[in-house]
Formats: C-alpha cells, structure tokens, sequence
C-alpha cells in the first residue's frame, strides 16, 4: 500500500469543511498509514471526538495541557514521531497563527515545535481566501517550505462562490502520498505536456488534433508514482488530470508554450501533447456564416515549436528532452528524422493511423528512439507504457 508503515499527524481545523477529514481519515488509513488525529476546539463544533477516533482507531488529542498526555507522550514529542504533519482544514485563523508563530494552543503549539514537513489544506470563504492578508500569510507559509494542497473552486455552504473548497480527501491522499514518496524520482521536478490544443476559427469552431491524452496523463501518473513532482500541463483532454500533480490547463499553442517556460527549469520535460502545427492567422471575433459569395478563405500561420524550443534552450534546457511522434506512414524514418531536426534526446513514436486503434484507445505500441537506436516495445496498455517509460526516466537521470 502507498503509504504503509507511514505515520501522519492530521490536525483538524474549525469548519464546515472538517466533516471532509473524516472521510481523509479513512483514506489514509486503507492506504496503510496510521493516523494520529489533533481536534481543535472550533474543530469540534462541527466533527466530534467521539467519530475522529471511531475513524482513526486511536485517540483525539485535544489539550495542550492534558497531564495525562503530557505524561505519556508530551506535545513535543507528538509533533515530531510523525512522518508528515497535515491541517486539514487549514482555516484563515491556522494559516495566521503558523505565519507569525502563535502558539497558544496545542495545533498551533506542535506545529511550532515539529521540524517534521508539514502540509496545508486550505478551506474558507473566498472572501477570506482572497484577504490581502491570508494571501500574504500564504505566500510566507509557502516560503517557510509548507507544502499547500488546494484549495479547489466551487459553490460553497455560505452561498457565495469561488476559490476556498477544501480538496477532496482523494486529492489529499495522494498529495499525502507524493510527500511521503521514497520513490528513485523523489526531488525531481519534471514536466509534462498532454492532450490537444485547441486554435480558434471563431467563437464557435476551432482546429485541433485527436488526442484524448490518455497517455501523456498516464505518464505523468506515473512519474508522480515514482516521486517527482510534476508539472502537467494539459490541453483540454478528454480525461481527468492525475492527482497529486501540479495541473496548468491551456487552450492553444502559445498557451502551451507560455506554461511551458513558466514551467522551466525542470530536470526532465516529457512532451506528449499533440500541439496543432497551425492555427488562424486572425481568428473571426465573430461566428462565420455561410454567404452566397462562397466559401470563407482561412489564412493560417504556423504555431510555436514548443519541443524544438525547449530542446534548443542554452539556459534552462531539462537534462532529458523526450518528445512523441504520432505518425500515419514509415513512423520509424519520420521519428528518427523528427528527433534530428528537434534537438530533443528521446522520440516516443508510435503508428495511429486508423486501423491500429491507437487512437483514443487504451493500449499503445511504441518504439523508443535514443542515440542508441531504436528499440520496439510490444503492444500494451497505455499504462503499462508510461510506467515504463519512467522506469526508464529514472534510469536516465542516474538515480534507479
């Protein structure tokens, strides 16, 4: 299991969305880590003791000066037997105290006193989430080294809506998960890029290539499985991003590209999305409609090369650039010339023409191009594809 033998120190803020960590608790705990629950006093307005510790097989620390816990275990000793310390929620009132270094109650004592990482998961109103002085309690929190998980934007229990939904606890598991990670990747930061991109014609129609990015997703899963933390920057792809990546979603090309140097720089840059070679030269303000005159004439320009970009890089270049080539016919010369004229170290190249079933399916078969040659792996799923290719990533950046 992900995080087997793994203790996590889980304080619960005061918040409608603390009923959230209960469910937290359980998911932690099917994934084999012992959880030790810290119940706030505005915590308990809204879960009870009684139900943390049904959940988490243990006792509720509640008291900063409990003698009995103290003469057990002491508070000290509480913050620093965990792997991982995580608030959740982390309310406004937790972030100020950790900013300044309030300790004036036992959360806030123990996250003074640990030198064990610590994560956040924020949840309030979206008033107080965009407070000028949340925000710079978040920007110091983040500089301490706080790792900060969310939070998500929707609809929330005061009416209003916006940024401040606590994370689901699937996404804080596997948050929970990468923290903790021993994995040959842990360090690492690498980015990969997925999905199509989408270039309009006007308001209504646009170019794009099929691309579901089922793989590149599966690679970046399994990178964030190794370790690493990734930067995934996704097109508007059929599937869900993975959890527990850092997901920057784009629509075009330059989009693309833009989140791509922002990106950088990166030990490793896997470049899987299926970027569209053109897009309008002026895109219509205005749906196109048909005209007695005919036809519409569409002018085209040529998108940024974001691989031949990055691979071309004096400052900044990843020390592996891997590239993909989807071709139709003669894939093997194609790839091998598209890694010549890119630059980049590696080409995953693969035939999608219609009757592999490559594309938009669940399996893929992929030849892996280096300066070694080319080596032909067999059909499998798009999974088993990805984690090999990071097996192989891992072995590249010398540390598997």
């Amino acid at each position: 299991m992900g995080l087997s033998g793994k203790h996590i120190l889980l304080i619960i803020g005061g918040g409608i969305a603390a009923f959230k960590s209960l469910d937290l608790i359980r998911r932690l705990r099917e994934r084999g880590a012992t959880v030790t629950p810290v119940l706030t006093r505005a915590g308990e307005e809204f879960v009870t003791p009684l139900s943390v510790s049904a959940l988490a097989g243990t006792k509720v620390f509640r008291d900063l000066f409990d003698l009995g816990d103290e003469a057990e275990m002491g508070h000290i000793q509480l913050s620093r037997v965990a792997d991982l310390v995580v608030v959740a929620p982390a309310t406004a009132d937790l972030m100020a105290k950790m900013a300044q270094g309030h300790a004036n109650d036992l959360a806030s004592t123990l996250l003074l006193a640990t030198d064990t990482p610590v994560m956040i998961v924020p949840a309030m109103n979206v008033r107080m989430w965009d407070h000028a002085a949340t925000q710079r309690n978040l920007k110091t929190l983040k500089s301490d080294g706080i790792t900060v998980v969310g939070p998500n934007e929707g609809d929330m229990a005061c009416g209003e809506f916006g940024p401040g939904r606590m994370s689901e606890p699937l996404e804080i598991a596997a948050a929970v998960e990468k923290a903790v990670a021993n994995g040959p990747l842990t360090g690492k930061r690498i980015l990969v890029t997925s999905g199509p991109t989408h270039e309009p014609i006007d308001p209504v129609r646009y170019i794009a290539n099929r691309s579901s990015g089922a793989q590149g997703t599966a690679i970046a899963r399994a990178l964030a499985a190794l370790g690493a933390h990734v930067v995934f920057v996704t097109g508007p792809a059929d599937v869900p991003p993975p959890e527990g990546v850092e997901v920057v979603r784009v629509q075009t090309a330059r989009e693309m590209l833009d989140a791509v140097e922002a990106a950088l720089p990166a030990d490793a840059g896997v470049f899987a999305a299926a970027v569209a070679d053109w897009r309008m030269k002026d895109a219509h303000e205005e749906k196109l409609k048909k005209s007695k005159d005919g036809l519409p004439v569409l002018s085209f320009a040529e998108n940024p090369d974001i691989l031949k970009t990055v691979s071309h890089k004096t400052d900044g270049r990843p020390a592996l650039v891997v590239g993909f080539a989807a071709e139709t016919t003669d894939v093997l010369a194609h790839a091998t010339a598209k890694r010549d004229r890119k630059g980049c170290d590696w080409i995953v190249a693969n035939d999608v023409s219609p009757q592999t079933g490559i594309m938009g399916g669940t399996e893929n078969a992929v030849t892996l191009i280096t300066d070694s040659g080319a080596e032909e792996w067999p059909r499998m799923a798009k999974e088993a594809v990805a984690e090999k290719l990071a097996d192989r990533i891992a072995q590249a950046l010398g540390v598997a």
